[in-house]
This record gives C-alpha cells, structure tokens and sequence, in this order.
C-alpha cells in the first residue's frame, strides 16, 4: 500500500494556531479559517495535537475524556464542520491519540480511586516494595515515576507527569476502549492517527531497579508492542487508506523496521528522535552544546538504509510541539535564515519517507529567546528550571539551556502578519509571541516569491510528481565530508542528486559522474553540475537525470 507515500503532513498545535474567538488561546474554527493557506502550501493531511478534554496540565497530553472536545477548542460542530471543509480541499485530519496515560481527571481514574476494581485494573497500582516505591524509576519529566496513594498503601505508575496515570494495556477491557475510541473517530471522517510515546505501552511482567539508567530500558519497545500495534490495525484503521504514525521513544532501528513494516499491518510509519540528540552533551538533554554533523549524518544513513532494508518507512521531520525550531537550532536564523531554512526543508523532503511540517516552519520561525521563567508555560521546561537551580547552576546558564532546549520554542503563536500578536489574537496570547513577528511572518512569506514558503510549496510539489522521490532508493554520498550532507534517489531511469551545506562558510565537492543533471531545486541562483563544486553558505541544491 503506497497511498502514503506522496502525501505530506502538516503539524498543528491548535491553542498556538489561530484564536478565532480572540480569547489568546487557539481553537478548531481558527484552523478552519486558515484551510486556504494550507491548500496553497499543498499539504494533505493535518496532525492535530489532542484538543479532547483536558485539565491541560501538560497542554492536552492530559485527556480526561477521549471522545469530546475541551470547550477552551470549541465544539463537536466546530470539529465536524472543519473534517467536511477540508475534505472539500483534499485535506484530511490526522489526530493525536494519547495512549500510554490518561489524564488523572478521567472518569477511569475517579472510579479507580473510588475503589472500583474493574477500574484500579485500568491502571498499574502497586503495593510499596521493602518500605517505598516498588522501583526507582525516574520520571520523562523528573522525580519519580510512582505516586503513593495512602488509602490503598499503593502507588500508581505515571512514566510523565503525576497527573497522567499510565494505562494498563494487559487489561483487554483497556485495549477494547481503545479500539472504540478510534472507531468513535473513524467514524467521524478522521482519516490518520499519530500514537503518542506509543512504543511505551507494553509494560514488563516483573518490576525491577534499574541501576544502570532511568528505568526507560525495562519499558521501551516492550515484548507486546507487536501484538497491541497489529489489534489496532485489524479492529480500526487497517480497514483503509489512513495513515498512521507511532511516536517512538528510545527506540531502535530493528523494532521500527516491524512497526512500519510493509507486511507487518501495524502502522503506516514511525517517528524516531535520534538526530534530535546531536546536540545533547553527554546525551543529555538540558546541557548546550553544538550539534555533531557526522553524528547527524550517520544516524540519517541508518535510518534511511535499515528501514529501507525492510520496506519499513520513515516520518521524516525537523520540528514539532516537543522540540526547539530547526532554524535555530541546525541554521543560522541571524545571518542565513532563508539559506539555511530552505536546506533544512531540502534535506528532509528530498529523502525517503513522509515530510512533516511543523506549523510556522514553513515561512521560518524561530527560537523565542525568552529570558525569563515567567514567560515558560511548559511544565517540563518549569520543572527542570527547578532541578538545575538545586544542581548549583547559574541563572545565566538555565536561561541559555531553556532558551535552546525548551518546547516552549515551538509553542509561540503562529505568525500571521505583523499586526497585534502577529495577527494570531487581539486578546493577550496564552504565552507570548516571539519579537521578530513583524519580519517573520505569513503575510510577507507570502508576498516575497524568494521566501521560504515557496521553497516548501515547490518541494511538496515535486514530491508529487517525481517516483524518485516519493518511492525512490536512497543511496549515501560523500559520508566522510564534513559539511555536506548528500545522496541520491534513484527510481528506474530516474536519478536525483541532492547536496546540502549545513555551515555558514564556503565548502567543496568532489562528484565523479555529472552527464546528464539539471537543476530541480535551490536555495541560490542555479548553478550547472560540475566535478569540482564549491557551495556557498547554507547552499542546498538538487540535480535530477532521466
């Protein structure tokens, strides 16, 4: 089934998208406003993080009820009339399952902590183990992973935040609920799903210390992932052309090459967060370093040729809702912005797999430099400002940490032109707009036919019309330079040369075979292929032969 592999996906965070209502929070009629402007870009499939009912203390990953919406989005009307408006524009809704936990304000868990055993099955109660927690676990977003419970002398499992109880996936009524629960949207018009943490829902038989790590390898990609992905497909979505995409955490190449696998019948693809830890010291991730290009270069190769091996397939993506914007991070947002903004975008969508694009990506936004913990609304980003502060580190240093590594980054109002609040709201924001709204926005991307949006639009574009790309062999080039990142797709007589400069400096490539290519796409004036070439700052450039 290969219906997927033309399509690109865009990414919407919806309280960040657009305020139709002008309260500063984002909403689902905002959304369809803006359907339009994402006809033109070209996508076809909108990922929506969840708007489903929600005490919203980890911005909606907290579902309290998995088939209404959070009045704070709007209404099931609101919801409906947006899936047949984009149908009308061949644009279709993905949605954000939350899977591994649900919010502790859900109705499960209230009957749970009301003694209901039916319900205390739904999640992981535990009874204290020599004194204290039954394992010593650290938390995704720090402190422990178990939350006592004094009227039962038990704890319960929450791998994210105490508010969000994990759900027991050995209970076959928590695996039938599921299965409703995406019919109930099936149903509905929803034509996609994105799992989140997935991978993480096949819990151990046996609970034990981890006293090498966090805990993390006793619960990642656990010994019945296959078996709950394969259910899912065979009673909801298997049945059509949907996509769907498993978020999967600390994972590894032979377990994804199973889970998007042709012939598996789990998931359509999966994302994997390797290449966004090159930046992380020591593999941490709040500590500030430069990313490691070979790194970078090295763990695309994997990927792109393990999952080839198996006919498994990649979401391929810079940016989401959980990581700081590509342009700051990989680019040169000061002095190359729409150099480096238009070789990222090449880089991604020129290899094999599904492009996401992440909202404002598209016309270059950037980091939000904030410069103080007031202006975080993230409770990771709070939590871990807490953390380094009793870790003895300097304010500057947490500032410069939360400021490269922070989710917020990606949480700033979409920029729409240069008006109040970037056009986003006429009410204050929920958390504030990045400055550079009056430059870097959707009006002017629009206007300027340079910019990067129409990089984006032409990519989409060409995806759709070359085999090479959306279907294509991915074959490595030049692995040992230290610049340039650079392959080919091949596709029967069809051959496409990509070439990216990640550096702000001058570089040059050494090609053997150059008859027959011309230029598809660049982010600088065209230039013919030669064996000697030298790229210029940020220089992305394709060549395509037939």
């Amino acid at each position: 089934m290969n219906y997927f592999k033309d399509k690109v996906v865009y990414q919407i965070y919806p309280r960040s998208f657009n305020d139709s209502d002008n309260d500063g929070f984002g909403d689902i009629k905002g959304i369809t406003e803006k359907l339009d402007y994402l006809k033109t870009l070209g996508v076809d499939y909108l990922w929506i993080c969840p708007f489903f009912v929600s005490p919203q203390n980890d911005n909606g990953y907290d579902v309290a009820d998995y088939r209404n919406i959070d009045p704070a989005f709007g209404t099931m009307e609101d919801l409906e009339e947006l899936i047949a408006e984009g149908a009308k524009r061949n644009i279709y809704l993905m949605f954000d399952m939350v899977f591994n936990h649900c919010s502790t304000e859900h109705e499960w868990f209230k009957r749970a902590m009301a003694g209901e055993e039916k319900y205390k099955n739904y999640f992981y109660f535990k009874k204290p183990v020599n004194g204290g927690m039954p394992t010593n676990w650290v938390s995704k977003f720090g402190g422990p992973v178990w939350e006592y419970v004094p009227e039962f002398d038990e704890y319960y499992l929450h791998l994210f935040d105490p508010t969000q109880a994990d759900l027991n996936w050995f209970n076959e009524d928590v695996q039938n609920e599921m299965c409703d629960i995406l019919n109930f949207w099936i149903n509905k018009g929803v034509r996609g799903f994105r799992f989140d943490v997935v991978n993480l829902i096949s819990k151990p038989e046996t609970w034990e210390n981890d006293y090498e790590g966090d805990g993390r390898r006793f619960y990642t990609d656990g010994s019945r992932m296959h078996e709950y992905l394969k259910l899912m497909n065979s009673k909801a979505f298997g049945n059509g052309d949907f996509i769907t995409v498993g978020e999967m955490s600390s994972t590894s190449i032979e377990n994804c090459r199973k889970y998007s696998g042709e012939a598996e019948k789990e998931l359509s693809m999966v994302f994997n967060f390797h290449h966004l830890k090159v930046d992380y010291k020591n593999k941490e991730k709040w500590t500030v370093m430069p990313f490691d290009f070979q790194e970078l270069k090295q763990l695309f190769v994997k990927w792109q040729l393990g999952m080839q091996e198996n006919k498994a397939w990649n979401a391929l993506f810079w940016n989401c809702h959980d990581q700081p914007r590509s342009l700051s991070r990989f680019g040169d947002d000061k002095n190359y912005p729409k150099e480096s903004g238009k070789m990222l975008a090449t880089t991604i969508h020129m290899m094999q797999g599904t492009p996401y694009i992440y909202q404002g990506e598209e016309i270059g936004m950037t980091n939000a430099y904030f410069t103080d913990i007031s202006q975080y609304r993230d409770v990771e980003s709070m939590n871990y400002f807490e953390i380094m502060k009793s870790e003895g580190k300097t304010e500057e240093e947490i500032y410069q940490i939360l400021a490269d590594k922070s989710r917020d980054n990606a949480r700033t109002p979409m920029q729409w032109n240069a008006d109040i609040n970037a056009g986003f709201s006429t009410a204050t924001p929920w958390i504030g707009v990045n400055p550079n709204y009056t430059t870097v926005n959707v009006e002017s991307a629009l206007e300027d036919k340079e910019s990067i949006f129409y990089h984006y639009q032409k990519l989409i574009q060409l995806r759709k019309t070359h085999k090479a790309i959306s279907e294509g062999e991915y074959v490595p080039m030049l692995m040992e330079h230290d610049s340039v990142y650079a392959y080919r797709r091949v596709h029967d007589e069809e051959e496409i040369l990509v070439l990216n400069n990640f550096y702000g400096k001058k570089t040059t490539v050494e090609l053997e075979d150059v008859e027959g290519y011309e230029v598809l796409i660049s982010n600088y004036p065209n230039k013919d292929i030669q064996k000697t070439m030298e790229l210029d700052p940020y220089e992305s450039i394709a060549y395509i032969r037939k």
